[in-house]
């Protein structure tokens, strides 16, 4: 169709212009795809095949190229998804918290290689003498992940409320299984120092100061701090184990001592506003992002908090800021080119097959590169 209207005699003169306008309210309700048409095409068939629930975004600095949303929030209630929609976030909830120790670092408040027990002198002396929070926030700390096996033996410890001392006491204090920065395990329970860290040193509530270095500088709408079940945060999407041939529903709550390692929550767009206003530098110094993004362990193309990993896409490498969170049923994507600036973002509440989200994450960013 070349968007002509050609009248025949006969024929009423303003259907066409009811042809024309028709086809104009339709494409006012689709995305953006002008920029990235192979994105939609790859993502539509990739939904259309698997059965994908969830949403969809690609751009590149801070625009948007493809964005779409697939399927339902809550099932019960007919809701369906939109890119505003909010997702847990899972571990990239530690790259989060990462941004804001690098904050805090900037303001002096903090220093990443000092002994933990400058700030937490109840701790026990032995540990607290070695390790620092650069050990912790690499998973190089030897800190035994005890909150994982608390979980696995009996889950209601997700539904537990305690202290920072008396979770730190409980789930972070065994002894070290290697000693600091010799090897790698990926511990839960580093977080919990963490977060008792941050609030001691600046005496505020850690979802506070999620807010005022990253929610409200970047005005995010869809983002913040959640404890216990996310099914309380307004628009979240719910998490499902399945959705057919029936929906059942999968919560698992995250105790408030946890936040760090698991409680941030945020929408498509949301993501994709923070991870451009990060590399724009609107959270962090160029000094600090730097230092928020640099390998500390190469084996794992670990760093603070998150990965950098390098990656092929259109035949060249790239350094990209590779970030996965998955809780229960939520599974969430985010890729950023460090030297060019596309981002893929992918979100799914079904529970659905993290190896898949990452063939699809790799098609799109293909697709934005060409």
């Amino acid at each position: 169709m070349d968007g002509s209207v050609k009248l025949r005699s006969g024929v009423d003169r303003h259907a066409g212009w009811r042809f024309v306008l028709a086809g104009l309210a339709l494409l006012m309700s689709l995305p953006a795809l002008a920029d990235c048409g192979r994105c939609a095409a790859i993502a539509r068939r990739f939904a259309a095949d698997n059965g994908f629930n969830g949403v969809v975004l690609v751009g590149h600095d801070n625009k948007v190229d493809y964005a779409e949303a697939f399927g339902l929030a809550d099932a019960g209630a007919g809701t369906r998804i939109s890119v505003d929609t909010p997702f847990e976030a899972g571990s990239v909830s530690k790259w989060i918290a990462a941004m804001v120790v690098m904050r805090l670092v900037q303001q002096g408040q903090l220093a990443l290689d000092e002994p933990i027990s400058t700030y937490l002198p109840d701790y026990r002396h032995d540990s607290g003498a070695k390790l620092t929070l650069r050990s912790l926030m690499t998973h190089a700390s030897g800190v035994p992940n005890e909150i994982d096996e608390a979980i696995k033996r009996d889950p209601a410890t997700r539904a537990l409320s305690l202290s920072n001392a008396e979770a730190v006491h409980r789930f972070a204090s065994g002894d070290l299984h290697f000693e600091p920065g010799t090897d790698w395990d990926y511990s839960h329970s580093n977080w919990l120092l963490v977060k008792a860290i941050v609030e001691k040193a600046t005496g505020r509530d850690y979802a506070s100061l999620v807010d005022g270095f990253v929610v409200q500088p970047l005005a995010l709408h869809h983002s913040g701090i959640y404890s216990g079940s996310s099914s309380t945060v307004p628009g979240m999407a719910r998490g499902y184990l399945r959705l057919t041939p029936y929906a059942e529903l999968l919560d698992k709550p995250t105790p408030n001592f946890m936040v760090l390692a698991g409680g941030f929550y945020s929408s498509a767009s949301d993501l994709f506003v923070l991870m451009d206003g990060l590399f724009a530098g609107r959270i962090l110094s160029p000094e600090s992002t730097r230092t928020l993004m640099t390998v500390e362990r190469p084996a794992q193309n670990y760093a603070l908090g998150g990965r950098t990993k390098t990656l092929t896409f259109a035949g060249m490498e790239h350094s990209v800021a590779w970030e996965y969170g998955s809780n229960g049923a939520f599974r969430v994507l985010a890729w950023r080119t460090l030297d060019g600036g596309h981002t893929v973002i992918v979100m799914n509440n079904t529970s659905f097959d993290h190896m898949k989200i990452g063939e699809l994450g790799t098609a799109l960013m293909e697709a934005s590169y060409r």
